[in-house]
């Protein structure tokens, strides 16, 4: 693991609360790219204070492997599940983020309004935990079998909206991980305001495969400045 994959995950902490996506909960991990088999992501605590040393390593079981035995999240079998059924992933996003929250709850879709969230796909599939684990639970992924649930609700979607909870976003790195977690909620605010005023015309799925690709070829322009104003009192 190089040290620039840990400043970028410590960083995309900061970014991510920055833009309105995570607040004191959420987080983001890495997988290891010198051993497929294991992820990074903070001890468990707020994003906005995560720094290198913060970070644990976690296997695709949900075991933490630390020597100083520090605890992490307790929702990291999100990342385990969805790292062990997708190998392309290297990075994984669990949020809270506000907008999103009401096409979890409603029979609205979300589905990409603009051309920089086209990743979003024609349908964004929504997680129910009551289909796995009955209808008294605390909505939170708590062990491997309830993160083994939403990996395959997830499929080979960039993202799942997740019942009165959240989403979880996925990338093939930190910066498309970052970039997708930030235009999901943008997408989902445009969605609500647009539905006020009439019938909104979404991207075609050529259109929304089309729009991704082009924005993949650019993930370093965002970032720099996300980086910057994440950076500002630092």
């Amino acid at each position: 693991m190089t040290t620039q994959h840990l400043e970028d995950l410590a960083l995309a902490n900061h970014i991510l609360v920055n833009e309105g996506v995570l607040d004191g909960f959420g987080h983001i991990s890495v997988r290891n790219p010198n051993n497929p088999e294991r992820f990074f992501i903070a001890r468990s605590m707020a994003p906005a204070l995560v720094e290198v040393e913060d970070m644990v390593e976690v296997d695709l079981d949900g075991n933490v492997h630390d020597a100083q035995g520090r605890r992490t999240y307790v929702e990291r079998f999100i990342h385990s599940a969805i790292y062990k059924a997708r190998p392309d992933v290297m990075s994984v996003i669990h949020s809270h983020s506000p907008a999103v929250i009401p096409f979890g709850v409603t029979g609205a879709r979300l589905r990409p309004i603009c051309h920089m969230s086209g990743f979003l796909g024609a349908v964004t599939p929504v997680y129910e935990i009551r289909h796995s684990a009955g209808e008294s639970t605390d909505l939170l992924i708590s062990n491997q079998a309830l993160g083994e649930s939403l990996a395959k609700v997830l499929g080979q979607s960039n993202v799942a909206l997740m019942r009165g909870h959240g989403s979880v976003t996925v990338g093939n790195s930190i910066k498309q991980a970052v970039f997708r977690g930030v235009y999901t909620e943008s997408n989902a605010r445009l969605q609500s305001e647009a539905s006020r005023l009439g019938e909104i015309t979404f991207l075609t799925e050529a259109e929304a495969q089309a729009t991704s690709d082009m924005n993949d070829m650019h993930l370093d322009r965002p970032w720099e400045m996300w980086k910057r104003n994440a950076n500002k009192g630092r």
